[in-house]
C-alpha cells in the first residue's frame, strides 16, 4: 500500500532553517505530484507548496513564497521542503501528500490528494 513518511521537523529559533523530507513507497513516484500542507493548533489545514511529477512546475502559498523551496529526488522517491527564514507563525504540523499527476487539478486544495504522511512537528521560537 502507499506509504508516506514525513521527517525533519524540530524546534528552531526564528530566522533559522529546517529541511523536511517525505519518503514515498508503494507507488510509482514519477507518476505523482507531491504537496506539503500544514496545520496549526485550532486552525484548518493549509496549503504550503506543491511540485508536479517532472519538477518543472512548483506552487507556493503567498505566506512562504521566497522562504520555502520544494524539490524532489525521483531516484530516492523523496520530496523535500527547505524552509528558511522561519517565523513563529510557521509553527505547525507539516504533512506531505501525493496525488496522481493526471488528476492533480488543484495543487493547493487538500481534497486533491488521496495519500498523506503522518506529519512532522515544526516549532519556531521567537
Amino acid at each position: 500500500q502507499v506509504q508516506l513518511v514525513d521527517s525533519g521537523g524540530g524546534l528552531v529559533q526564528a530566522g533559522g532553517s529546517l529541511r523536511l523530507s517525505c519518503a514515498a513507497s508503494g507507488l510509482t513516484f514519477t507518476l505523482y505530484a507531491m504537496g506539503w500542507f500544514r496545520q496549526a493548533p485550532g486552525k484548518e489545514r493549509e496549503f504550503v507548496a506543491a511540485i508536479n511529477r517532472s519538477s518543472n512546475n512548483t506552487y507556493y502559498a503567498n505566506s512562504v513564497k521566497g522562504r520555502f523551496t520544494i524539490s524532489r529526488d525521483d531516484a530516492k522517491n523523496t520530496v523535500y521542503l527547505q524552509m528558511d527564514s522561519l517565523k513563529p507563525e510557521d509553527t505547525a504540523v507539516y504533512y506531505c501528500a501525493a496525488a496522481y499527476d493526471r488528476t492533480w487539478f488543484s495543487p493547493n486544495r487538500h481534497e486533491t490528494y488521496p495519500y498523506w504522511g503522518q506529519g512532522t512537528q515544526v516549532t519556531v521560537s521567537s
